[in-house]
């Protein structure tokens, strides 16, 4: 038999979480994002539960070819635009609406030969500091774009930098509402934080686009767990125990000796490790379900196993099965942000790091 690892992407929680969305934004138009592979997903797995979005996000034209082979013919848009001339081709070719960040982009519009206009989104710098033209030159962007023949609508655009903490929104959004004052065109402002912490309709605008809610991830954690919110994890790592092994007090587990029993135990070991995925610097207690219990990892993890402590689960034996983050059995449920906290880090570099080697399907 294969080794008894694998990933579910649920399609059912993956519309589930555009639901939220969309009922957090009520009146506004919906990207979902599926740069990344769609966050780890898979785009081809995620497409299914996603395809009620009224547009998709993404970085590449690569991404955008797949998404347009699955049959999808509705808005794509590439967040961060043509990284070459040539690339405006393609969009042209598979009907692509792109960001315009800088003075470089509109040069290459302004040489492009197309026959039909193409639809831009002009991205202002509003204290990210990382793409965007600055509220000095946003305006004298967006009256170069207008003077092009190349160019159809020109949507405004801008991100958020602190939208999931304490400094919030307000300044960026006064920066963004100054520089775009008077001019046409619609907005898109929100990513996943802004959609669910700041609920207005200045905020939301014409487009939102759902990130990592889509996935099931909070995006303000641990402030907010995603069940705050309402989302459902859209992925589920699981395997099983493949030994069990007692311990006495001053028995030590795994690599470096890390773990020390402190009494009589029980540990499992799990067909799980950092090759797949799992974060080799979880730390012990990092939290674990099996057989749909609560309990955590024991001990470093290594390449392809870990140990989990098997006292709150004293049925648990070999075959048991172990959920590492996601949906686990009879209800039970181990939100994914839960374990990147534990290992440092958040949900979404999860999601992106599962290993090649892992099996994944799709199921509703």
């Amino acid at each position: 038999m294969p080794r008894p690892i694998e990933a579910l992407v649920h399609r059912s929680a993956l519309a589930h979480n555009l639901a939220c969305a969309r009922a957090a934004a009520p009146g506004a138009r919906l990207f979902a994002v599926v740069k990344a592979n769609a966050y780890g997903h898979g785009i081809e797995r995620a497409y299914d539960g996603l395809r009620g979005a009224d547009g998709f996000a993404l970085l590449d034209l690569a991404e955008a070819e797949r998404v347009r082979a699955l049959g999808w013919r509705g808005p794509v848009l590439l967040l961060e635009g043509a990284f070459e001339p040539r690339d405006l081709e393609t969009c042209s070719r598979l009907a692509l609406w792109h960001t315009v960040h800088c003075a470089e982009q509109i040069d290459w519009l302004a040489t492009h030969k197309c026959e039909r206009p193409q639809r831009v989104f002009l991205k202002l710098n509003s204290g990210m500091n990382r793409l965007g033209f600055s509220p000095t030159a946003f305006r004298s962007a967006w009256a170069r774009l207008d003077a092009l023949p190349q160019v159809d609508e020109i949507t405004l655009m801008t991100h958020f930098s602190d939208a999931d903490g304490a400094r919030g929104i307000a300044q960026a959004l006064a920066v963004f509402e100054d520089a775009a004052r008077d001019l046409p065109g619609e907005r898109t402002l929100a990513n996943s934080a802004a959609i669910l912490r700041h609920r207005r309709p200045q905020v939301a605008a014409d487009w939102v686009r759902a990130g990592i809610m889509s996935y099931g991830g909070s995006p303000d954690f641990p402030e907010h767990a995603s069940s705050h919110w309402g989302l459902r994890p859209a992925m589920t790592l699981r395997s099983r125990l493949i030994a069990v092994q007692p311990l006495e007090r001053g028995d030590r587990i795994g690599y470096g000796s890390t773990f020390t029993a402190q009494e009589r135990m029980r540990i499992g070991i799990v067909a799980c490790g950092y090759a797949d995925g799992y974060p080799r610097h979880c730390a012990s207690g990092t939290p674990v379900l099996v057989d749909g219990v609560a309990t955590g990892t024991v001990g470093r993890v290594s390449m392809d196993m870990l140990a989990v402590d098997l006292g709150p689960v004293p049925h648990a034996g070999l075959g048991s099965e172990v959920t590492l983050w996601g949906e686990g059995p009879r209800g039970s449920r181990l939100p994914i942000d839960e374990v990147a906290h534990a290992a440092g880090t958040i949900g979404y570099e999860l999601m992106c790091a599962l290993a090649p080697r892992v099996p994944v399907q799709a199921v509703d």
